[in-house]
């Protein structure tokens, strides 16, 4: 069993790691300046690809950063610097970008593929935590990682340096998406599998139940009709519509039952006296994560909404089991 005193020496270096990584990060807000915002304009500017590039943990934040890139509207792709130099540089053309990560900038499959990249002509941005190194001199700009001390208590592994270029390459992600005029509607585009996807492009027309899976009944038909309508239709809920075929109320199957519970003989009322007056409608093809959030917001928390159109006619049946099927939660 451990002792309380190695309980906290484990916390304590859980705490200053994260301090010493939060310091890094925090110290690259007061270096962002012409270079950060030029490396912007590189970006959103390129007529190519982006071509992100490292070797070790800095490859696999240039995996991370291709990655985000490309999913918020800057093409993107990663190139394994070893693979590069034996002829996957052919991916690279003149009118590409590549975003070179190197804490050192003195990484030997990185600094191989300098002068090939010089005379492909494409224009490179290192981020690098030495401005003298070799990446830094070949680079068009050179945005700044160096932290003050890594988070590893042997000072070896990478780990602050890791986090801060990390972060700066998440930066330039963003500041190069706001500047493009990236919307909610490109990011579903590159989006379409999963819950994120299907909340941004999934409609309520996608989701509704139509023709003979919804039960219309004139405010006039007797309540056992509306019944002998929701079950033909599989439905929890029947529209009650007036003579011009607008929605003026519902009647569900609870409705139905707790009329029965009271009086036998009420089947044979009229669907109008029965009926629940202005109920919760979803109006239009609104997203249907939209349609979800007002019936959970809507103090009824209704199970089923009519959706209609513009002039309050009943065009389909919003059940929340269909939503949640669907996925987008």
């Amino acid at each position: 069993m451990a002792e309380p005193g190695e309980d906290v020496r484990i916390l304590e270096r859980a705490r200053k790691v994260l301090r010493i990584e939060a310091d890094a990060v925090r110290a690259l807000m007061d270096r962002l300046g012409p270079e950060f915002t030029r490396a912007v304009r590189m970006l959103v500017g390129c007529e190519g690809r982006v071509v992100t590039t490292g070797v070790g943990k800095a490859g696999a934040i240039a995996r991370k950063l291709a990655a985000t890139l490309a999913s918020t509207g800057t093409p993107a792709l990663y190139l394994h610097p070893a693979e590069g130099v034996h002829g996957d540089l052919g991916v690279v053309t003149g009118q590409d970008v590549v975003l070179a990560l190197s804490y050192s900038g003195e990484s030997d499959e990185v600094v191989r593929l300098l002068p090939s990249l010089a005379q492909i002509g494409a224009c490179i941005i290192a981020l690098a935590g030495n401005p003298d190194s070799s990446l830094a001199r070949a680079a068009a700009v050179v945005l700044d990682v160096s932290v003050a001390e890594e988070a590893c208590p042997l000072s070896l592994a990478p780990t602050a340096s890791a986090i801060a270029m990390l972060a700066l390459g998440d930066a330039l992600a963003m500041a190069a998406m706001e500047e493009r005029g990236f919307t909610r509607e490109d990011f579903a585009r590159y989006h379409p599998a999963g819950a994120l996807g299907r909340r941004l492009t999934l409609r309520v027309s996608h989701v509704m139940r139509t023709g003979e899976q919804m039960a219309i009944v004139p405010a006039s038909a007797r309540l056992v009709e509306a019944m002998f309508a929701i079950t033909k239709a599989g439905a929890g809920v029947a529209f009650v519509i007036d003579s011009e075929g607008k929605l003026t109320g519902l009647i569900t199957d609870g409705d139905i039952r707790r009329a029965i519970t009271r009086d036998r003989d009420s089947l044979d009322r009229s669907c109008e006296e029965v009926m629940v007056r202005n109920p919760l409608v979803i109006e239009g093809d609104i997203l249907a994560a939209e349609a979800l959030q007002i019936m959970e917001d809507s103090p009824r928390r209704p199970g089923d909404a009519p959706v209609v159109d513009s002039d309050r006619r009943p065009i389909g049946l919003l059940m929340l089991k269909d939503l949640l099927r669907a996925g987008i939660v």
